[in-house]
């Protein structure tokens, strides 16, 4: 599975995330590009640190969910999240972009860089589920936008 921990990957999601402009339409869901950006942003700083997300009550059953949610099987459409990812406000994309990619930078230290094992939704993850899970959502997210 691709990870985020993986050079080659990380260039293959910049390379998708070029292809977007601030008027790439979704093909499904609210959210507007820039707003995506930001939800993808604030994903990938849980596992370092920078940004919280309190535990879901559904705990219990996002683990066991977990090995679908880190198998080979695309994420589906319009699928819940926490609230702390919801983004209702407008954003630029310019710097949401920039922010994307520097998170996605942070990455680039490899599993030294995870400093969070708890998963809100799906409880304990390694750093290298981590790095799967995040790829995954980041590349979900950009299909949304055609990227």
């Amino acid at each position: 599975m691709p990870t985020l921990f993986d050079a080659a990957a990380r260039a293959a999601l910049r390379a998708r995330l070029d292809k977007l402009s601030p008027q790439s339409p979704p093909a499904w869901g609210k959210m507007a590009v820039a707003q995506m950006l930001d939800h993808c942003t604030r994903a990938m700083l849980v596992p370092v640190g920078a940004f919280t997300v309190k535990p879901s009550f559904l705990r219990f059953v996002g683990r066991f969910l977990k090995g679908m949610a880190l198998g080979g099987s695309p994420f589906g459409r319009n699928s819940p999240t926490a609230p702390e990812f919801v983004v209702l406000l407008p954003r630029d994309f310019d710097t949401e972009k920039i922010n994307f990619a520097a998170a996605l930078e942070r990455f680039a230290g490899g599993e030294a860089a995870i400093t969070v094992f708890e998963h809100a939704f799906f409880g304990r993850l390694t750093a290298a589920e981590w790095g799967v899970l995040l790829h995954k959502h980041a590349a979900h997210h950009l299909e949304q936008f055609g990227a």
